[in-house]
């Protein structure tokens, strides 16, 4: 069975200020951000792999763009976060683990060939930049094992930033899923995976791309340092 890839590009991507959903920005090189992450899929898993993509702001000029992938539709994209739209997918996806992303994110290609690795032992994990920890991101904290053990925005002390991208192992997908049911609308795909670690015991472990470039795309001064990569 070939990898299960899901690109989540349902937002509307307002604080970019841009008329076309954020994916399809165009980097200095010519291509889309999600262009580019097509690209590095291919690069890292081959043509073969399945890619899905869940849209809702201005759907129809990704599926123009795209016209290969499969899609899964959030029609309530203006009202909910990434929870949902994970959520959506990982119902909408066959047997197996999946592999996801934020479809803002400009990265090295080489952050998928590692990542790679990991879907090939069917481990979940959250790829993490130990370089910097923001207040405004995503930050983590691991137990005493070395897996994740807090996932959020709010977590104090944190070893560093979740950069997103991610996978479920095929064990462990029912867990999150059922757990992205329970969260709140506006809350991040993140807090699914907090709660199935805290009450089913999940093992999501951290890897480490701080080596890489990562870059998520919120504002024109994102765009730019993007571009200093691609």
């Amino acid at each position: 069975m070939s990898t299960q890839i899901v690109i989540l590009a349902a937002g509307m991507g307002s604080r970019l200020g841009r008329t076309l959903p954020k994916p399809l920005t165009e980097l200095s090189d010519g291509r889309t951000i999600m262009q580019q992450q097509f690209d590095n899929i291919h690069q890292a898993f081959g043509k073969s792999a399945q890619v899905t993509i869940v849209v809702g702001y201005k759907l129809e000029h990704i599926i123009e763009a795209f016209p290969n992938a499969s899609f899964v539709y959030n029609e309530e994209y203006d009202q909910t976060n990434t929870s949902k739209s994970l959520m959506r997918a990982l119902r909408a996806s066959s047997t197996g683990g999946v592999l996801w992303m934020n479809g803002d994110v400009v990265f090295d290609p080489e952050a998928l060939v590692r990542a790679a690795k990991m879907v090939a032992r069917d481990q979940s994990f959250v790829s993490v930049n130990t370089a910097k920890v923001s207040d405004e991101e995503v930050k983590y904290t691991v137990g005493a094992e070395g897996y994740i053990n807090e996932l959020s925005k709010s977590v104090k002390n944190g070893l560093g930033e979740a950069v997103g991208i991610n996978y479920v192992a095929r064990d462990d997908k029912a867990a999150l899923l059922r757990q992205l049911g329970r969260v709140g609308d506006q809350d991040y795909f993140e807090r699914g995976i907090e709660l199935a670690i805290e009450q089913d015991k999940l093992r999501f472990e951290p890897v480490d791309i701080s080596d890489l470039y990562a870059v998520e795309i919120d504002f024109a001064e994102d765009l730019e340092r993007a571009n200093l990569f691609v």
